[in-house]
């Protein structure tokens, strides 16, 4: 169980350094003149993300919950496989990368990366990781509790997001109005 509770330590430090990282990003965007979208549905992305980190561990030490191997190690496989693509996915948004929904005028869609074979790679990592990360010590019901959650929160996510890059003046009119 220690062990476990430092890979969620190790997760939750990552989650801060992907906070100061967004935030260096989100002023970026916006000396550029960046508009944020849905703002109100962030607290919830916040809270539901505070529900996998904190449950599950609660979850294991409350309940007892046992390490097993044939289910643990697959599970750590796919938590880590997210943290991967995770990372791909900021790497290859660079600056445009925010855990807020932020366009830029004059940026083009970003097609680098996984996002030349999805248009929402970051979100497939999260829906890995908020059921394998539980699962890696047997949480079920966090795995469970955030996986609803967190689709709920993602079907918000997702509208916005897409109502925001159909707003987006295109790169080309907004280069051209320079």
């Amino acid at each position: 169980m220690i062990a476990y509770t430092l890979l969620i330590l190790l997760v939750a430090a990552e989650r801060l350094a992907e906070v100061a990282l967004s935030r260096r990003h989100l002023a970026w965007a916006r000396r550029r003149g960046g508009v944020e979208y849905g703002r109100r549905h962030y607290p919830g992305f916040v809270a539901v993300q505070a529900v996998l980190l904190t449950g599950a561990p609660l979850e294991v030490w409350l309940l007892h919950r046992p390490f097993v191997p044939a289910l643990g190690w697959p599970m750590l496989t796919v938590a880590v496989l997210a943290q991967a693509l995770r990372w791909w996915c900021i790497a290859s948004l660079r600056e445009q990368w925010n855990t807020r929904v932020v366009t830029v005028p004059g940026l083009p869609l970003v097609d680098r990366g996984p996002y030349r074979l999805l248009r929402h790679p970051n979100y497939v990592a999260v829906v890995a990781e908020g059921v394998a990360l539980p699962l890696v010590h047997t949480a079920w019901l966090t795995a469970s509790v955030f996986t609803v959650a967190n689709l709920g929160m993602l079907a918000v996510r997702l509208r916005v997001e897409n109502a925001a890059l159909r707003q987006a003046p295109p790169a080309e009119a907004a280069q051209s109005a320079r």
